[in-house]
């Protein structure tokens, strides 16, 4: 039976920080490339060669940040403060101040602090949950709903916000990049209560977390299930604009999948607490194949037709982004009592897939000779079709063999 929050938890706190991290994460992959390549004129292969890059040196920085953590102690107020601080200048950087010299280099310095000031408080943020939800009732499904819930809103604003203040501003992603630096030191001080000390005996050592079969298989899980979310991300504004010849419907269609997410997010949680959480993903997998094959038959003018596909694709994120997390915290809680070393490989996941749909998508975009927002060949808008639909589809299926044979400790 799903259990109602009350204001004493303070579970609303963790949405709204879920928000702001999940603002500074996703959107950056979706925004970021074709903000440079339009603005700049970096190219797309350039800039899915650094975003590479970074997750590469998240192989060592993720794990060696969930190290850290987990000996913080009492100094975990004051590296989140400085985290924040990072964060919001960093997104400044980016999208607010123009190169003073190369706009390659200034993209990998702003992006390098972005998203390591982005690892270093996810970490945080999911390490003190698992402490979190170990004293409340049912507390790993039902704070997994309310930060899930609060992060696929935080990417609902972040993907609506650049739109809106296009006619407000002639310069949507400045104003974008500020306003985001000021809901995040808000965040940081609604959030400052929860950042209590986490202390062990003795803190897990990465190698007893990786050598856990179980644990091992929902980091094999997450990372399988999360690449077709990480390859649709990369290439929607590409397709929406030169697939479905339909520029100017991109911030819409992204704010519709990702609120439908959101408001799906605790259907979800209360599904698997009524049903398990084996076959409601299962479910939503299966959808999610469904509606990545209906969208490969899309031609331009399907906008209507898109829609539907972002609503429906859409709510089976929201169980993704939901159950899986949730399983890996209660796996954590047993096997590592902090979680920091465990969400230093999660964090890692999660993010590997994103640079690894940059730097192979992105270039073969490139070589096919496809121009964002220019005149494409219709070989060109194939890839595109195959790249945002097909692999997803691919993908979402050896999600399911993997899913099936990973064992599952109900939440």
């Amino acid at each position: 039976m799903a259990h109602i929050s009350s204001p004493s938890d303070r579970l609303w706190a963790y949405s709204l920080f879920g928000a702001v991290l999940s603002a500074a994460g996703l959107p950056i992959y979706i925004f970021a490339p074709k903000f440079f390549a339009d603005t700049y004129g970096v190219s797309l292969a350039t800039l899915g060669t650094i975003l590479f890059a970074l997750r590469l040196f998240d192989v060592i920085q993720d794990p060696v940040l969930g190290w850290i953590v987990e000996r913080l102690g009492s100094w975990r107020k004051s590296v989140v403060a400085i985290g924040i601080v990072v964060l919001g200048a960093a997104m400044i950087a980016l999208f607010a101040i123009a190169p003073t010299g190369s706009p390659v280099v200034w993209f990998t310095i702003s992006a390098t602090a972005l998203f390591s000031a982005f690892s270093l408080l996810t970490i945080l943020f999911y390490a003190q949950g698992v402490a979190k939800a170990n004293n409340l009732q049912n507390g790993h499904l039902r704070l997994a709903g309310w930060r899930e819930t609060g992060a696929l809103l935080g990417v609902c604003a972040a993907a609506m916000a650049p739109t809106l203040l296009s006619g407000a501003t002639a310069a949507p992603f400045s104003a974008f990049a500020f306003g985001f630096a000021s809901i995040a030191l808000f965040a940081s001080v609604a959030m400052a209560p929860e950042w209590l000390p986490v202390t062990t005996e003795k803190p897990t050592p990465i190698r007893a977390i990786v050598s856990d079969p179980i644990a091992r298989q929902l980091l094999i899980l997450a990372s399988v299930n999360a690449t077709p979310l990480a390859v649709s991300s990369t290439l929607f504004l590409f397709f929406v604009e030169s697939r479905l010849n339909a520029p100017g419907w991109e911030g819409g269609l992204l704010v519709l999948f990702f609120l439908s997410a959101a408001l799906s997010a605790p259907i979800w949680s209360t599904l698997s607490d009524r049903f398990g959480a084996r076959p409601v993903l299962l479910f939503a997998m299966v959808v999610a194949i469904l509606a990545f094959a209906f969208t490969a038959t899309l031609g331009a003018g399907d906008v209507a037709l898109f829609a539907i596909i972002c609503v429906l694709s859409g709510a089976t994120i929201g169980a993704d982004l939901v159950i899986l997390p949730a399983l890996f915290a209660r796996r954590m809680s047993q096997i590592s009592p902090s979680g920091a070393q465990g969400f230093g490989l999660w964090s890692f996941t999660s993010k590997f897939t994103l640079a690894f749909a940059a730097v192979v998508l992105l270039p073969l975009l490139d070589l096919s000779g496809f121009e964002s927002g220019g005149q494409n060949t219709a070989q060109s808008l194939t890839l595109l079709t195959i790249l945002y639909a097909g692999v997803p589809c691919l993908l979402k299926s050896v999600s399911i063999a993997v899913l099936a044979t990973t064992p599952i400790q109900e939440i």
